[in-house]
């Protein structure tokens, strides 16, 4: 057996806590067209963690650890240079972003983020910029402070679209086989898209004094809330854990609670860790609707390091860079025709997100269903009761 980052691996699978196991797939299977359906169902199928693990990507270590090892200086330069990368017109979905988001009706700053379009530097038209912003903006590089920022970050992302556009194939080949109405076309459509976004994950340190009734203990979601991913498919790199006072790398000091957690089909929640020679991908909503529920989301977030593993006179903080490769906005979400839109609703339903069926209907396209989600998970951080589930019916 091949032991990675403290994780068993043999005969293909990842042993995740909790005894569930992530399915491991190769690289060199997926460029030479293998026939992977069998794992992929059984990792992204209902019943599965909505997560695969595909190792063997060629410099894989170096092109992520390239990126990574940069998030720290990035997120430490002068409030007047992370300024000058911030980019409201886009909704803050290009450049520098730090507590411009909100989690509910508050800023969160527990993590910073630069966004980034490893693809182009102008995506799509002039005309699709101005009426997407937030999904095609032009990009933002701290040229002068960290140069090499750019070059790692789009040879990271291209290389990470690369894989998923491999998998989009094996969904395609999965779908052709239960269904001749299909049409989304993944492989195609997520390998030529230019609507791919790479976002470098800063969290900063959880606060160092909790509340006396939080002692020992941080928010179960405290360093990105439970969510389902609201695109097509979603790329993850291993993590890092740094020091926030100078940027060394460490290891996690709390290898059981802090990283990302996954809400198996069971309503567990469950401790997933990438080894360091894989990249993982996820499955987002959208793949669930076009496939009309044979692939389904996961809800999932990341937990921070509790106060009594931090070690003495250190400042953990965590950095990842996860990258969502999606279709363009206009694109429509359609079920193939003959699968129930009730049952597809049904497949990974969870108290911890919104449910799917308050924010999709049939034939709604992209753009406005993520415009939807992003409203939903407003209200919901809130406390407030969404709108009547959708009429699910057959499209």
């Amino acid at each position: 057996a091949l032991k990675s980052d403290g994780i068993n691996c043999q005969f293909g699978v990842i042993t995740a806590m909790a005894s569930r196991q992530v399915v491991v797939l190769e690289y060199d299977d997926l460029t030479k067209g293998a026939d992977l359906g069998k794992q992929l169902l059984e990792a992204w199928g209902p019943g599965s963690l909505g997560v695969v693990c595909v190792r063997g990507i060629p410099g894989w270590e170096d092109l992520y650890k390239s990126v990574l090892k940069l998030s720290h200086p990035l997120a430490h330069l002068p409030q007047e240079s992370l300024k000058a990368l911030e980019h409201e017109a886009s909704m803050y979905n290009a450049g520098w972003s730090h507590g411009k988001e909100k989690l509910g009706d508050k800023p969160d700053f527990a993590k910073g983020s630069f966004y980034f379009n490893p693809l182009s530097d102008s995506p799509g038209t002039e005309e699709d910029q101005a009426k997407f912003p937030w999904a095609l903006p032009k990009n933002l590089w701290p040229k002068e402070e960290i140069p090499e920022l750019e070059k790692n970050c789009k040879a990271l992302g291209t290389k990470m679209q690369e894989v998923i556009g491999f998998l989009g194939e094996q969904v395609d080949r999965v779908m052709a086989t239960k269904v001749k109405t299909y049409t989304a076309n993944l492989g195609k459509t997520l390998r030529e898209t230019n609507k791919c976004k790479g976002r470098l994950l800063y969290y900063f340190p959880p606060k160092e004094t909790p509340a006396p009734e939080e002692k020992g203990q941080v928010a179960e979601d405290g360093w990105i809330g439970w969510h389902n991913d609201s695109g097509f498919m979603t790329g993850l790199t291993p993590d890092m854990f740094v020091d926030d006072t100078d940027g060394s790398v460490m290891e996690n000091p709390d290898p059981e609670g802090a990283g990302l957690w996954i809400v198996d089909r069971d309503s567990s929640a469950v401790r997933v860790r990438v080894p360091p020679d894989c990249m993982a991908i996820q499955v987002g909503e959208c793949t669930q609707v076009v496939t009309g529920g044979e692939f389904v989301a996961t809800p999932h977030c990341v937990r921070g390091v509790r106060p009594q593993f931090v070690p003495a006179g250190r400042k953990v903080a965590r950095v990842a860079c996860p990258c969502f490769v999606d279709t363009h906005p206009t694109f429509k979400l359609r079920i193939p025709e003959g699968f129930s839109a009730d049952e597809m609703l049904a497949k990974g339903v969870s108290s911890k997100v919104p449910p799917l069926a308050e924010r999709w209907e049939p034939g709604q396209s992209f753009g406005d269903f993520l415009g939807a989600t992003f409203r939903r998970y407003y209200d919901w951080a809130l406390g407030k009761s969404g709108p009547a589930a959708k009429k699910a019916r057959t499209a």
